[in-house]
């Protein structure tokens, strides 16, 4: 089984038997193949109908629920680590979600749309239309994304909250890694990766 790019740059970071709660994990892909390749043991957290189903096909431990409603079930410390993957962007509250990720988990990872791209602010300034691409392919009317941020909002927040930025890979659109969203990646990173922990 092969990963999605950005999906493998994460994989790397896991350690072998280590427990993951992955949040939004959609149709389970990255929990499969950690679980085969890594002896990964964890969780899924899924709120839609049919990727609950792949992921329960696929042999993965999935709980359909919202993200929104909080991760309180879970014990302090209770995972290695705790991944939200195109996720942060489409909840009610991403600080409380980051702060969750934290008591439950060891390190975090979470990977986003970085708006702030060149291509963004193209679309905007000359288009004056909210932009539509591949890594945000929804018109602004239709878009489960409700809290568009970029890499400079994203490490300001950690700042604030005392998080620790372990690592920072940044991607373009096909999600392969770039040495030059790594030079200036508010500007030209198309997808964040981060992996931190408390401070």
């Amino acid at each position: 089984m092969s990963l999605r790019p950005d999906l493998e740059i994460i994989s790397n970071w896991i350690k072998p038997g280590s427990r993951l709660l992955d949040l939004g994990c959609g149709d389970g892909a990255l929990l499969e193949y950690l679980q085969g390749t890594r002896d990964v043991t964890g969780y899924g957290l899924e709120i839609d109908d049919d990727n609950v189903t792949r992921c329960v096909e696929s042999g993965v431990n999935v709980i359909q629920t919202d993200l929104d409603a909080g991760l309180q079930d879970f014990f302090g410390r209770s995972f290695d680590y705790v991944i939200m993957s195109q996720t942060l962007q489409a909840v009610h509250y991403p600080d409380r979600l980051l702060e969750e990720i934290l008591r439950i988990g060891h390190e975090g990872i979470v990977t986003f749309p970085n708006f702030a791209h060149w291509k963004n602010r193209i679309q905007l300034a000359v288009g004056g239309m909210m932009p539509v691409t591949r890594t945000l392919p929804n018109p602004w009317y239709s878009t489960p994304n409700i809290h568009l941020c970029t890499v400079d909002d994203f490490e300001k927040l950690c700042d604030e909250r005392g998080i620790h930025i372990i690592e920072r890979v940044m991607v373009n659109d096909d999600y392969r890694r770039t040495s030059a969203g790594n030079f200036m990646p508010n500007l030209l990173g198309r997808t964040a990766i981060y992996r931190f922990r408390q401070q």
